[in-house]
């Protein structure tokens, strides 16, 4: 008897690891295609998205200069290829992290659809639209890091020398690996309200102890906000500190809501 139910578990596990191995297949090849696409469109991808927050006219700088008089020139670097390889591994790293970023909400419905049938009809009505949440708010997330966190940091660090006598030569896998870590920085913060949202959901986070820790909240949003954003100015700033006390309060609210629909449940 306990041969058979040994031999139960096991294939329910190995049922369980196929119908994994499905997902993800289904995840890797959406990846794949829009990375092949994103391959032989590389010359407008490389110049208007990914070369755009190196030049003055980029919307950023030019909201900047025309509201709050944060004007810049052009900014004194050059980028350089110094590997035989180098030009090539970056197209494709490029295409790669551009079919990631797309296939994103995809990716996504895939996990799902794979946690979802372990879940109780219950526990998947609380946790419905959860896929299209987590792509709002992560391709909002890639949009602030990208048109905020990127131009303020590359104009800092493009800009910043030791000495005059030095000159900025970055190779453009530096270039590419610190925009792209900024953008896809920006999708995982704003992932916040979700992971609040779950841990309420588990009884792990209240909206009292968000409350309470506000403060030490805000203390470690400027420190973070000064490590992504390493401009010195005040601007700088606070166009990365307000939208992360935003996500913060925004998180209270969802956690809030989480709690009263639990205390109703449990009465």
């Amino acid at each position: 008897m306990s041969d058979t139910t040994e031999e139960k578990k096991e294939m329910s596990f190995l049922d369980h690891l196929e119908e994994l191995r499905k997902h993800l297949i289904k995840a890797i090849l959406a990846v794949m295609v829009l990375t092949i696409i994103a391959f032989f469109n590389m010359d407008i991808i490389f110049h208007d998205i990914l070369m755009a927050p190196s030049r003055p006219d980029f919307p950023t700088f030019t909201i900047l200069c025309k509201y709050f008089n944060y004007c810049i020139g052009e900014m004194n670097f050059t980028l350089m290829s110094r590997t035989m390889t180098g030009q090539f591994t970056m197209h494709l790293l490029a295409s790669l992290i551009t079919g990631a970023i797309v296939a994103f909400p995809y990716i996504a419905y895939q996990l799902w659809q794979f946690i979802a049938p372990a879940l109780h009809p219950n526990e998947r009505k609380n946790v419905r639209g959860v896929v299209l949440g987590v792509s709002i708010l992560f391709f909002i997330g890639i949009l602030f890091g990208y048109y905020i966190i990127s131009p303020l940091a590359i104009d800092f660090l493009a800009n910043y020398k030791l000495d005059p006598s030095i000159e900025n030569s970055f190779d453009v896998t530096s270039y590419i690996s610190t925009l792209c870590m900024m953008a896809l920085g920006g999708g995982v913060i704003f992932q916040l309200p979700v992971v609040v949202y779950f841990l309420s959901l588990m009884g792990i986070m209240t909206p009292m102890y968000m409350k309470q820790y506000r403060r030490h909240a805000i203390v470690v949003m400027a420190v973070i906000s000064a490590i992504l954003t390493p401009s010195p100015d005040v601007l700088s700033q606070l166009l990365m500190l307000v939208p992360m006390y935003m996500l913060y309060e925004i998180s209270i609210f969802v956690s809030a809501v989480v709690y009263k629909r639990k205390l109703k449940e449990a009465e």
